[in-house]
């Protein structure tokens, strides 16, 4: 679970409830309703959250080993980081947002390019 930088939004992984695993869910912190539709791509349950500094993106990992980035405006997956070799343990935005840094299980840590590909 992680609050985004101004607020006005909580990112919520897991596995329980009314979460299937895999999924993430992003709600606004005042009226509790959803503000995209459930994030969906990893194939175990995410660990990790975090939001871009500017809180426009979310990076999400966890047992699957692969780390997403998301566009928190149309809910779409806009990025995918393979090379972990284990469960996913942190995640942090760097660089005003354009690099991301993740770590695995394993204590091995990544420093991504987090801007995607021009279409």
């Amino acid at each position: 679970m992680r609050l985004s930088p101004d607020g006005k939004r909580l990112a919520v992984a897991g596995n329980a409830g009314r979460f299937r695993t895999g999924e993430v869910r992003v709600f606004a912190v005042d009226s509790g309703r959803e503000v995209v539709p459930p994030l969906k791509g990893h194939t175990f349950v995410v660990r990790m959250v975090a939001f871009s500094p500017d809180g426009q993106r979310l990076a999400t990992g966890g047992t699957d080993r692969t780390v997403k980035i998301w566009d928190l405006t149309t809910g779409q997956e806009i990025l995918t980081l393979k090379g972990h070799t284990a469960m996913i343990t942190s995640l942090h935005f760097v660089s005003e947002g354009r690099r991301l840094m993740s770590a695995d299980m394993n204590g091995t840590v990544r420093v991504w390019d987090a801007t995607p590909l021009p279409e």
